[in-house]
């Protein structure tokens, strides 16, 4: 009698064990494994097999007076600047961290059903991409909200890391790699070995550091006040950061400080380059820190092998040279640097069944 009870046990936990192992391989087949480049700037979404399908600003646009999302991404861009006060459109992250934690859930929520459709019994495996010098409080609010977009399983992987993985390097090896990363609200240097993070350090500047001085300049300098979109456009078009004979000129529709009326100024490359100068000199005696600190060999694999480049902005005219200048060292932006990090991210996917969940950390 005991023998026939002891059986049905055993056969009862070996038919939960068939099923829950089932149930696992259902939802490995079923579900989608996403890498997901949480910028300030733009949130990028890679989808296994498919590779990049959203690419869209990180902004929002709400309501204040219901509380209620109107538009994300492009839309709600559209709007900077251009609101009424009661609705109001802004970045959720703030120099590479959640500055905004329900918009930001929200938003993730929005991107990963406009990458996957709407999940409904299984939930997607998400790598998603943070700065290097992140707190575990910041990690924390990036895991939490990873889940509560819909998360089954979160993976948190450091930018400097992936940028190296999409800019096709062999983090495997013993050999040292240097990689400079530079999103919108953040820049990462870092030197990479043997799959890891050597020695780093993350600078709270990114591209939208660059747009704030420029805004800054033309209001000391100029007395007229621009937009964050014009000051982007002026970056683009004329901005550098080496000192040159070129003087690359164009026109600036803003308001005037003295009167409050429209108004119209001329500004050249070689201004951009003054207003740009504090931030690119942090970013540059950085780089030549973590050179310093590094040890000898890899030091001497850096040199041999040149820094590695990523970011969009470091797509900056005169940037790289500037960075070779500075350090006597060969400086090269990687193929699509914009995308480089989401590529990376995309291509551990592969390896999605190996990576520890990182809310187990927590």
């Amino acid at each position: 009698m005991f023998g026939s009870i002891l059986k049905k046990k055993k056969n009862k936990k070996k038919t939960q064990a068939v099923k829950k192992s089932h149930s696992f391989f259902l939802a490995n087949w079923f579900g989608s494994d996403i890498a997901i480049d949480l910028g300030t700037a733009n949130i990028i979404v890679y989808v296994k097999k498919r590779g990049i399908v959203v690419n869209e600003p990180a902004v929002i646009a709400v309501d204040t007076n219901t509380n209620r999302v109107i538009a994300i991404g492009r839309e709600a861009q559209a709007m900077l600047g251009r609101t009424p006060q009661h609705i109001h459109a802004y970045h959720p992250l703030h120099n590479g961290v959640i500055a905004d934690y329900d918009a930001t859930e929200y938003m993730l929520r929005y991107f990963i059903r406009k990458a996957i459709g709407k999940v409904h019994m299984f939930k997607p495996r998400i790598v998603i991409c943070v700065p290097s010098s992140v707190t575990n409080v910041e990690r924390r609010a990036v895991i939490e909200a990873a889940m509560q977009a819909g998360a089954r399983k979160t993976v948190v992987m450091e930018e400097p890391l992936a940028a190296a993985i999409g800019a096709g390097l062999d983090i495997a090896e013993s050999n040292g790699s240097m990689v400079v990363y530079m999103g919108g609200g953040t820049t990462d240097v870092a030197v990479l070995s043997l799959s890891g993070i050597v020695i780093s350090e993350s600078l709270r500047i990114g591209s939208n550091t660059f747009d704030e001085a420029i805004i800054h300049y033309l209001e000391k300098i100029k007395h007229v006040t621009i937009g964050q979109h014009t000051a982007e456009e002026l970056k683009i078009l004329i901005g550098t950061a080496l000192p040159d004979s070129r003087h690359l000129t164009a026109d600036v529709r803003g308001r005037s400080i003295e009167t409050g009326l429209p108004i119209m100024v001329d500004i050249d490359s070689q201004e951009i380059r003054k207003a740009l100068d504090e931030p690119i000199q942090r970013i540059l005696r950085t780089i030549v820190s973590i050179l310093e600190k590094s040890p000898p060999e890899l030091a001497a694999d850096i040199a041999d092998h040149g820094i590695v480049l990523t970011g969009g902005g470091l797509l900056l005219d005169g940037f790289d040279r500037l960075i070779s200048q500075t350090t006597g060292m060969a400086a090269y932006l990687c193929d699509d640097p914009l995308l480089c990090v989401a590529n990376g991210a995309g291509k551990t996917l592969q390896a999605m069944d190996v990576l520890k969940d990182s809310f187990d950390d927590l």
